[in-house]
């Protein structure tokens, strides 16, 4: 076997169809574009979701309300969680919150909220408080400081 041996596959090779040559290539009049409409044109092309008439998806779903893309979300933690979970004079953090599975994302910031009642002094670092959330922390001795 050597360069001159070789040859292309059987049939793999086939000459372009020419078409819109004639009634007697039998590929004539319309080309094989059926009759009328817009795929018959030349320089046709379907828009993105086009779905031949029919009304697309994306514009028979409603839209409702506005989605504000830079709203910063909180993960919520709750005093009544931290005194059962933290003993007294604990510096909770970030962290710390993570690891005992009180927050779940790496990147979301926490928010502090005073549902139940605290007699710890514990020291709470976190991105935001409520106010009664500071207020009780700091009544139980504690200390609320705000992460920036």
């Amino acid at each position: 076997m050597d360069l001159s041996n070789l040859k292309p596959a059987e049939r793999s090779k086939f000459p372009r169809k020419r078409v819109g040559r004639g009634p007697g290539s039998g590929i004539g009049t319309q080309a094989g574009r059926g009759h009328k409409g817009a795929k018959s044109r030349s320089g046709f092309k379907f828009k993105r979701g086009f779905e031949g008439g029919q009304m697309p998806l994306h514009r028979r779903v409603p839209k409702r309300g506005f989605h504000n893309e830079f709203r910063t979300e909180y993960a919520v933690v709750n005093l009544d969680t931290l005194a059962e979970r933290f003993d007294a004079g604990t510096v909770i953090t970030p962290e710390l919150l993570r690891e005992q599975g009180l927050v779940r994302s790496r990147h979301q910031r926490i928010k502090v909220l005073a549902r139940g009642d605290i007699a710890k002094n514990l020291t709470v670092r976190a991105h935001k408080f409520s106010g009664k959330a500071a207020e009780k922390i700091a009544a139980a001795g504690g200390a609320a400081e705000v992460l920036t």
